[in-house]
């Protein structure tokens, strides 16, 4: 059974009686829900053939699971006289009756092929289309420049407002340490905390801009090298 299996799939089993007797035949299946059998029984003349239609009906088709629908088709010499079909099935013995077992196979169209098979029946399409797609890539490339520049150029004036803030603290501390040098001379006491301010005034200023230069080269490290 060819798919898609959204409508019925019909499918046409024949059979020939080669013999020079009638047969009668019936055909049967694991799945009878599934399935529609006409004619699902009859008489063969010898010699003669007859077309079986055998009809799936719509499923949800899953290409994962295997079929495990069979059919059978069954066979007996007609006895002379025959009125009654179910009374010959009946009354056959074991020895008389033929079979045929067959297998379900469910297949989906190749939707590639198809593909291919309508390409290949216009070939300009296919080239322009295949010039279109060669520089496609270049200006996708150009636009990810754009940005990653884009994004450098907001990290440095981001970057120039930082320092122009840390020199407006370095200003504003070694003005600090001006003013406290001046309270210092200008203490004639010359007391303990005259001499502790002009130390701290001395010496507090060196080691913040050092450790001001530290966090700049460090954070510029971070951005830009590694």
């Amino acid at each position: 059974f060819s798919g898609p299996f959204t409508d019925v799939v019909t499918t046409n089993l024949k059979l020939r009686n080669p013999s020079d007797r009638k047969v009668c035949f019936k055909v049967k299946t694991t799945a009878p829900r599934r399935y529609c059998v006409r004619p699902n029984s009859g008489i063969i003349d010898p010699g003669s053939s007859v077309v079986v239609s055998v009809m799936l009906q719509p499923f949800d088709y899953d290409p994962n699971e295997k079929s495990k629908h069979k059919f059978m088709v069954q066979t007996t010499y007609a006895p002379p006289n025959i009125t009654d079909m179910e009374a010959v099935w009946k009354e056959a013995k074991p020895d008389e009756l033929m079979d045929s077992k067959l297998r379900c196979v469910f297949e989906m169209p190749n939707e590639n092929d198809k593909l291919n098979d309508i390409d290949a029946s216009k070939p300009a399409p296919v080239l322009n289309t295949s010039k279109q797609d060669g520089p496609m890539p270049k200006p996708h490339s150009v636009s990810l420049n754009d940005t990653e520049t884009r994004k450098l150029m907001e990290e440095c004036k981001r970057l120039q407002a930082e320092i122009m803030k840390l020199i407006d603290e370095n200003r504003h501390l070694r003005d600090e340490g001006l003013r406290l040098r001046k309270l210092a001379h200008s203490d004639k006491s010359g007391s303990p905390t005259a001499l502790a301010l002009r130390d701290n005034g001395s010496n507090s200023l060196p080691s913040l801009l050092v450790v001001i230069a530290a966090i700049f080269i460090g954070f510029f490290l971070g951005k830009f090298i590694l």
